[in-house]
């Protein structure tokens, strides 16, 4: 009876090509909050903490790349690995100067302090590993 019920329902939700529509859209337009706060704010702050690093901070604009860009290719599906892979990038970065403080935290919740950068990561590497599906706004999928 349990095969029946799974067999069933396997049937009605079967459709990676619309999970990972669903992937793409949440992780694309979630970063897009972060982006669009960059480009209302500046990435000025961020170039202060590279410069602290001794890092030059030039590198701070990829976060108009990582946070703007990549995430709108993704939820178009247009070079989908290539844009998650540097989304993925992107946030081990800003994991690596800003928030390494939280690796050992536990919010009050429960949560770990790094949960959310580690969602939107292994969400990323995801994207990049199962790439667009079907639904894209370009059809040549060597563009996907």
């Amino acid at each position: 009876m349990i095969a029946k019920a799974n067999k069933f329902f396997t049937g009605l939700t079967d459709h990676p090509d619309g999970g990972k529509l669903l992937l793409r859209l949440t992780v694309g337009i979630l970063l897009l909050f972060h982006g669009v706060a960059k480009i209302e704010n500046g990435v000025g702050w961020i170039a202060g903490m590279l410069a602290q690093q001794g890092l030059p901070g030039f590198i701070a604009y990829g976060a108009y790349i990582g946070e703007v860009l990549a995430p709108i290719l993704i939820v178009l599906g247009v070079l989908t690995r290539i844009s998650a892979a540097v989304v993925a990038f992107n946030l081990l970065v800003a994991t690596l100067l800003v928030t390494m403080g939280k690796l050992f935290t536990i919010t009050n919740v429960g949560a770990w302090g790094l949960e959310g950068e580690a969602f939107y990561f292994l969400c990323s590497l995801v994207i990049m590993l199962v790439g667009s599906g079907r639904y894209s706004v370009v059809s040549n999928e060597d563009y996907r």
